[in-house]
Order: structure tokens, then C-alpha cells, then sequence
């Protein structure tokens, strides 16, 4: 897999949740990449993500877990970071929404996150796979976001996010960027305070996530 950047900002809770009370706004932020894999049987195999964080909060997680103080995160600490990630993210889906025609696909548990620190910026990849079999038929999007809007994941450029496969050839891929204020004006009477102060999130936020929709 290769290590390629995009944009995001969405992450973390054991690591990144500090404070809930001021969930109105992103506190870290991420570029993200997301690569849809198909399998050789017809169906969705994986997804696999790239996370490059902020230099703040890359900084935090330096100071959090540089544990002999060498000003650097040898192999046994970015192991600890990894498992640290890799418990707290499970129920948040691992930052994942995938659908399809409507209805919600969960991911299973990745077998590892594999965590970096690069030019002073926490660098993380990992794939996950649908919880069911997942035929590539249909409306899809897959899209990576957090639901508390405590993080938040920016895919910069269209192109990190795509659909790879030669069972893809067929199909209308879209990249969706949500224009906000209109998100807002079509939606006054939901979203609300407690919406927006919700530490536990809510599916809501997503109409506000870049996503990939593709259509076969």
C-alpha cells in the first residue's frame, strides 16, 4: 500500500478527545485518503485509509507518549499509539460510513493500524473491510468522518478519493463535497445546540462529509 497524502480532519477519541464540552468545531485535523478496493469476486474487499495529522496535535501525541523522553516515538511507542487508536476508534467505525442503496454497512476491526511520525506529523494507514459481503451493485458511497465533529478528515483533492478495480470500469463514480451553508439553510429546524453539543455524535453530521458515490 502506498503511503499517499490527502486531506482530512476528523480523529481519535483516547487519544484526541480531550475536553467534550466544546464539540461545536473540529479541534484536530487530518488529510485523508481513501481507496476502495474491489475484490476479485464481485464485491467490495477493503478500504484502505491514510491519515496525516496536524503538527499540533502531532505534537501532543509526541509529548503523551514519548515515554523516555528521546524527543521521538521509537517502534514500542508508536506500537502503544496503535493500540490506543485502534480500541478507541472501534465505536466510532473507525471514522468509516459506507451505504449502500440507504442502508448503513459497519466495518470490522482492522487487524492493525500502522502508526508513523514523519517531518513532525503523526502519520497513520490501515485498511478495513464491510462487516457483510458487499456486491458492487447498486448506489454506494464510502466516506470518512467523525460523528462527534471533533476531528476533522479533509481530502484535498478529488483524486484521494477512488474506487480501484477493474469491476468499477462500468460504474459512475462522484466525489460529493457538501457546500455547508447550504447543508445549513436546508436543515434549520434539526440542527440544533444539542445537536452540535452532542459528545456521542450523530449520523446528522455526515451531510456535512466529503464522500464518494458510486453508482453501478
Amino acid at each position: 500500500m502506498k503511503t499517499v497524502f490527502l486531506t482530512t480532519a476528523t480523529l481519535l477519541p483516547a487519544l484526541l478527545y480531550a475536553p467534550l464540552s466544546a464539540l461545536a468545531h473540529p479541534h484536530i485535523f487530518a488529510e485523508a485518503r481513501l481507496e476502495v478496493m474491489a475484490g476479485e469476486n464481485g464485491a467490495i474487499s477493503e478500504l484502505r485509509d491514510v491519515w496525516r495529522f496536524d503538527e499540533m496535535f502531532s505534537a501532543s501525541v509526541l509529548m503523551d507518549f514519548d515515554k523516555n523522553a528521546n524527543t521521538k516515538l521509537d517502534p514500542e511507542e508508536l506500537a502503544e499509539v496503535s493500540k490506543t487508536v485502534l480500541e478507541s476508534l472501534e465505536e466510532y467505525n473507525y471514522y468509516t460510513s459506507i451505504t449502500q442503496d440507504g442502508k448503513n454497512i459497519p466495518v470490522l476491526k482492522p487487524d492493525t493500524i500502522h502508526v508513523d511520525f514523519q517531518d513532525g506529523r503523526l502519520l497513520m494507514f490501515f485498511s478495513v473491510k464491510p462487516s457483510q459481503p458487499m456486491p458492487i451493485k447498486g448506489r454506494m458511497t464510502f466516506g470518512v468522518w467523525d460523528p462527534t465533529m471533533y476531528t476533522a478528515m479533509d481530502f484535498t483533492k478529488d483524486d484521494d478519493l477512488v474506487a480501484t478495480g477493474p469491476q468499477f470500469a462500468s460504474c459512475k463514480k462522484q466525489v460529493v463535497r457538501p457546500d455547508p451553508d447550504e447543508v445549513l439553510a436546508q436543515n434549520q429546524a434539526n440542527l440544533t445546540d444539542a445537536f452540535f453539543n452532542d459528545p456521542t455524535g450523530t449520523d446528522m453530521s455526515k451531510m456535512f462529509a466529503t464522500r464518494l458515490e458510486v453508482t453501478c
